[in-house]
């Protein structure tokens, strides 16, 4: 069995959100040493974008029932006020 089919396999065994932490880390790899070329390095960025905006969209941060008008608002109000 090659190297590369030992990962594999070990990576079946992994939780989802693991072997997505294992991708992740292999993507890391490529770019460090090179080896990911540019569709597969633009196709690992819209994935990594795409999962960060699922996650985000599942965020919900209670600010008291008031509306947040705007950007400034919400960082006048996380200061104090000031």
């Amino acid at each position: 069995m090659t190297l590369a089919e030992v990962i594999y396999q070990r990576s079946l065994r992994l939780p989802e959100e693991a072997a997505r932490e294992a991708l992740d880390f292999i993507e890391f790899l490529e770019q460090r040493y090179g080896t990911l070329d540019s569709s597969e390095s633009a196709k690992a960025d819209k994935t990594t974008y795409q999962g960060a905006l699922k996650h985000l969209a599942g965020i919900q941060v209670d600010w008291g029932g008031k509306p947040i008008s705007s950007r400034d608002d919400l960082y006048d109000d996380v200061r104090g006020g000031t």
